[in-house]
Formats: C-alpha cells, structure tokens, sequence
C-alpha cells in the first residue's frame, strides 16, 4: 500500500507558490477560511479538496469576481494576491507558464 501523497505546503509550493493548490490555500486565507499562518503542509488531497469547495461557495458570493467583494475583504484579498506575487517573484517566477496554451 503507498502512503497517501501530501500537500507541501504553501511555503514550500513548487512553481514559487503560484500553483493551483497555492491559490486555493490563498484564497482560504482571503475568505477567513484558515488563517494566514496555516500552510497546509501534510494535508492529503480530502482537505484541499475540502478548502476548494468552501473556497468555490465563497467565490459564488460575488459571482467570482474581485470587484464584487466588499471592500475590506478585497483590501484582504489583493494584500494576499499582491504578497504571493511579489514573493514568485524574488524567487524567479515570471508569469509566462500561466500564458502557455494547454492544447
């Protein structure tokens, strides 16, 4: 039997933290859903899952878009955003894979 793969963690996250896990756990942390020192280091596959589907209903709320939140939860959520993006950066994470054509 193999062990069940876990979650790295956010710190840890391959691709400086931009990986659709990282967002998940973001966005978590954007809609008060875990706290900010949560990394979800050691989590299986369940809980992410678990975290994304609360996540998705959060999302629903503002027909997933930023500009429909309410002020002080957009303020959070682009503090958040902004950070990650600044850290892949320093880490030498540019952008150009989220523009690659999956076909």
């Amino acid at each position: 039997m193999h062990p069940s793969k876990t979650y790295v963690g956010i710190d840890k996250d391959e691709g400086a933290g931009m990986s659709p896990t990282a967002k998940i756990v973001r966005d978590g942390w954007a809609f008060g859903l875990i706290p900010e020192t949560e990394t979800c280091e050691g989590w299986q596959a369940h809980r992410i899952e678990a975290l994304w589907v609360k996540v998705n209903a959060e999302w629903e709320k503002y027909g997933f878009r930023v500009g429909e939140m309410p002020e002080d939860l957009r303020a959070r959520y682009l503090r958040i955003q902004n950070a990650a993006v600044e850290r892949a950066k320093a880490q030498g994470w540019t952008g150009a894979g989220e523009l690659e054509d999956d076909s």
